[in-house]
């Protein structure tokens, strides 16, 4: 990562613009990354600038980006993918979301991934740049007026030599039990190298089980066979692109890892995308197979997972006690696979 065995890597965290919006800008060595504050806490953008590797998608057209910023980066889904009419049942009481998706007749996403986020602390040092960033729910708040619960959600951003480490943690202010909602709508490129094509990636997940859905995009609570291609993604890695993708699967580790590798074989390198444990389902949606990016978006919770007469521990609904915290930790980072390093 250093030109000179033995320096120090160049490291920074500072204030600064990312095309017009207030952004945290860290950097440490050849890696680069922008936190933008006030639109969703979003980690808009993760960079190798001396490999030209731009790992997330970005957007090209901020105006469209803030109007709907769930697509770039890595979103914070609060609470995660869609809810049945905008219901959401937890402890013998039923809270109503206003529908936001017509074609489904759902409600989507949550709101934390557009609302402005706090800045608590930014820094450097020769161990890592890092900046952390919180979102508060309390009266007054929108969600607030749906689900009247107080919690805090903070993210921890940091680059390192050991690429970009997510810490994130939920804590429950609400003086009654809790439910851990939460997901990432992580936009990973394929390709992330600038001289490559879609054909020379291939996508690799650590899925379970293929959730059956409703045209309504939520579960039946029935299980799909894994096509032959979605064995080989399991198993070996197949083309980001090779169908179009919207689908929910269990997350099942491999090797102690519940991870997205994207492999590009025209230079031989490998992007992970190790999530941790904590997340027991994914969903898997390429934008109708558009040919240049993909999103591994690992969930908490089974999509509706609320409203579901399944075994909490099926489905990854449990409660977060007053005064405790949930937290997870996420990293993304590049190997060469002719160095192993």
């Amino acid at each position: 990562m250093n030109p000179i065995p033995g320096t120090p890597p160049v490291y920074e965290a500072k204030r600064g613009e990312y095309q017009g919006e207030e952004a945290i800008w860290l950097n440490y060595g050849d890696y680069e990354a922008a936190v933008l504050p006030k639109i969703g806490g979003n980690l808009i953008a993760f960079r190798d600038k001396k490999r030209e590797f731009n790992f997330l998608r970005e957007p090209e057209d901020m105006q469209a980006f803030v109007a709907d910023p769930g697509t770039h980066g890595i979103p914070p889904l609060f609470p995660p993918n869609r809810y049945d009419g905008g219901l959401l049942k937890w402890n013998g009481e039923e809270y109503h979301f206003p529908i936001n998706e017509e074609a489904t007749g759902n409600f989507l996403h949550g709101y934390v991934h557009t609302l402005p986020w706090e800045v608590e602390a930014f820094g450097a040092s020769e161990a890592e740049s890092f900046v952390t960033v919180t979102h508060r729910v309390d009266e007054g708040h929108r969600m607030y007026e749906y689900f009247p619960y107080a919690f805090t959600l903070r993210i921890r951003y940091s680059l390192s030599a050991l690429g970009l480490e997510q810490d994130v943690t939920l804590l429950n202010e609400s003086g009654r039990e809790f439910p851990a909602l939460l997901a990432f709508h992580t936009a990973l490129n394929a390709p992330f190298a600038k001289e490559s094509q879609s054909d020379d990636c291939t996508i690799k997940v650590t899925i379970g089980q293929r959730r059956e859905m409703s045209n309504r995009m939520l579960p039946t609570g029935e299980f799909q066979a894994l096509t032959e291609w979605e064995e080989e993604m399991r198993e070996l890695g197949v083309n980001p692109y090779v169908d179009s993708m919207d689908n929910h699967y269990t997350a099942v580790p491999q090797q102690g890892r519940n991870r997205a590798e994207i492999t590009d074989t025209r230079i031989g390198v490998k992007v992970v995308y190790d999530v941790g444990t904590s997340y027991r389902h994914w969903m898997i949606w390429n934008s109708g197979a558009g040919g240049s990016f993909i999103c591994p978006e690992p969930q908490v919770n089974m999509v509706n997972a609320p409203n579901e007469k399944l075994p909490s521990d099926e489905i990854g609904l449990f409660a977060i006690e007053p005064g405790e915290i949930w937290q997870a930790t996420s990293r993304i980072y590049a190997v060469d696979l002719v160095s192993g390093v």
